[in-house]
């Protein structure tokens, strides 16, 4: 409902680089919103160990959740087909490494547990029975165990009784299942977090984990952890962040992403002998943030790395060799066969994702046909192009402009802003690049910057906006603009700006530092950086951009648009999740309150049970529309 002069608006149930165009193709059906939420997303793709099956799983928005399901491939019949038909969802589908079977994650009985079945015939086997669930799993080397983590049972809470802050009893414990007695046992417990896990042997576990779960700061290393007596040994210390842990076919090696010195995020593949030596950096001459890994053989790493707007596929040897693989699309996800048959998500601006196949001798194959309710819409590609901003630093961008005449008349311009900080916008459709088309579509310019701090421009620019949020980014965001408007083809004097997380944070910057914006949409963003940090969950990544705020009050404040709100002219429509823990809601009303205080023009919209992202339907739809009528409304 709506309170009076413009408070707080609850809604209780609402929820290309494609085909190298070199111009966008006129659409010949509008897209709306209800069409621009429901598309399907394959991701997760995984060859069987033989290479005769590929399996991926396939969500899409339906109501109030997020359905997926498993669809399988028969490698040379050149059509996935879906394989799970629960009521539920499943996921994290994973190959047995021996025997042909799969392994999947499902809800289909309540609780998610671990089910297997054969890929041709038969019914699913549960065999696991967590009381709270699983949250991820393992076949072991011989196919033999899964190991799984789970909370143990014994801790459920209820959700009215009173909660522990960083209880021990929440942690999730690492346990084996005997998939032939079905007998489980717990190998962890105590004062431990495990937050990834990969079998090295099959009595031998490499465990991403941490010692002092309590801290708030960046503190995994890697142990060993023996599948018999359960002893933890310490096996190495990366440099933090770092991530994605995986072992070689043959288990001789281990990979994880980590930074070559001291963050923000993950950024180069280190490679490391499981049995002894150190850790080589095999992808620093591509500089490119690794965002995925797979083993071709003992010797041979895949990695897709996002290079500007698009994500891209390099080979490279463990002397880091890389030679970029040739495909015409942005990629979003792949996996390889051992033969070097490549599986891969396609994407693009002006294209929604399927799944093709690369054949060793460079034939491309699409063996998906997902988005068919898709045909009569045209999507809007998008020009990329470079521009020097205030210290000569080069800054990539993009331009999206509607096709249809409009008589010579300038045309309005939004300007987005990425997620992140380090985050980038890519080649891609998802919920957020959903807003561009709809814009487009509408008759808008969309302008959208990858500013100093993205990822896909090597790892020094990831770290040139270190407690600079609001300076050095927004100055190449303006450096943008200029240069787009310097085309002719825009009304300077009806622009827009907008952006999700990071993005609402440097919209909400922006109107504090210019008045040429009239209209702006802030998503889920942050305000107040002190205050953030005292309660979002997880502060090592802010920590790495400006220290503690009680060290540093005055770094906070420089980086905070609550410093300079009283500045702000533009009219503002603020939307936000009631339960986002990353950027807690605190921050919508804290700006929401400071430009009702300042006479700005605002509306605040509060999504029930939503956190960082919108989930449900009705709220990506409502999200959406608002956003298009609010710039309707003061750029038309």
């Amino acid at each position: 409902m709506r309170l009076p002069t413009a408070a707080i608006l609850t809604l209780i149930s609402v929820t290309s680089f494609a085909q190298q165009a070199k111009t966008p193709v006129a659409p010949s059906a509008a897209l709306t919103a209800e069409r621009a939420v429901k598309y399907r997303r394959p991701s997760d793709l995984h060859f069987s160990a033989d290479g005769s099956h590929l399996i991926c799983a396939v969500s899409e928005v339906n109501g109030p959740t997020i359905e997926s399901h498993l669809w399988l491939l028969h490698v040379g019949h050149d059509e996935l087909h879906q394989f799970t038909f629960s009521q539920k969802s499943e996921r994290l589908a994973r190959w047995s490494p021996v025997s042909g079977e799969l392994a999947f994650l499902s809800n289909r009985a309540g609780a998610t547990q671990v089910y297997v079945m054969a890929p041709d015939a038969g019914e699913a086997q549960v065999v696991t029975a967590s009381e709270p669930g699983v949250s991820d799993f393992r076949w072991s080397p011989d196919g033999r165990q899964i190991a799984f983590l789970a909370p143990e049972s014994a801790h459920l809470q209820a959700d009215s009784e009173p909660r522990i802050a960083d209880s021990e009893q929440d942690l999730a414990r690492l346990w084996i299942v005997d998939l032939a007695s079905r007998k489980v046992r717990q190998l962890t417990s105590g004062d431990w977090r495990i937050d990834d896990f990969e079998w090295i042997r099959s009595n031998q576990i490499l465990a991403m984990a941490s010692d002092h779960p309590r801290s708030d700061a960046w503190n995994d290393a890697l142990y060993s952890i023996s599948s018999t007596d359960s002893a933890i040994t310490l096996v190495a210390q990366p440099n933090q962040p770092f991530n994605k842990l995986e072992t070689s076919p043959g288990h001789s090696q281990f990979s994880y992403v980590s930074t070559r010195n001291a963050g923000p995020i993950a950024h180069d593949l280190f490679v490391q002998s499981a049995i002894s030596g150190a850790a080589r950096d095999i992808t620093s001459r591509i500089d490119r943030a690794v965002l995925q890994t797979r083993w071709q053989n003992e010797t041979t790493v895949l990695v897709r790395v996002a290079d500007g707007f698009r994500n891209r596929v390099f080979r490279t040897n463990l002397s880091g060799i890389a030679v970029a693989i040739d495909l015409p699309y942005s990629v979003r996800d792949f996996d390889v066969r051992r033969d070097g048959t490549l599986a891969f998500t396609a994407v693009g601006f002006n294209r929604l994702p399927e799944v093709f196949v690369r054949r060793t001798d460079g034939i491309l194959t699409q063996v998906s046909h997902l988005q068919q309710d898709w045909d009569a819409i045209r999507l809007a590609d998008a020009e990329i192009f470079r521009v020097k901003s205030f210290d000569g630093v080069a800054i990539e961008a993009a331009l999206m402009k509607p096709t249809l005449a409009n008589d010579n008349r300038k045309l309005p311009l939004v300007l987005l802003a990425h997620g992140g900080p380090a985050s980038n916008f890519s080649a891609d459709y998802f919920w957020f690049n959903a807003w561009p088309q709809l814009l487009v579509g509408r008759g808008y310019q969309v302008l959208m910057v990858n500013p100093r701090g993205s990822i896909g421009y090597g790892e020094e620019f990831v770290k040139a906006n270190r407690a600079d949020l609001g300076g050095g980014d927004f100055k190449d965001l303006m450096a943008a603009l200029d240069s787009v408007i310097a085309r002719g083809d825009t009304d300077p004097e009806r622009l827009g700006i907008g952006g999700w997380s990071y993005g609402a944070e440097m919209t909400q910057s922006a109107v504090t530092q210019t008045n040429r914006f009239k209209a702006a949409v802030s998503g889920q963003g942050v305000f107040d950086e002190t205050s953030e940090f005292g309660t979002e969950d997880g502060a090592a990544e802010d920590e790495w951009y400006f220290g503690t705020p009680w060290e540093n009050p005055a770094i906070f404040a420089r980086n905070s648009p609550l410093s300079n709100i009283r500045n702000a002219k533009t009219p503002m429509l603020i939307v936000h999740g009631q339960d986002d823990h990353t950027n807690p809601v605190g921050q919508a009303l804290e700006l929401y309150r400071a430009l009702k205080h300042y006479g700005v023009e605002t509306e605040l919209v509060i999504y029930p049970g939503e956190g960082h992202l919108p989930h449900q339907e009705k709220h990506q739809i409502d999200i959406l529309e608002r956003m298009l009528a609010w710039f309707d409304r003061y750029l038309k």
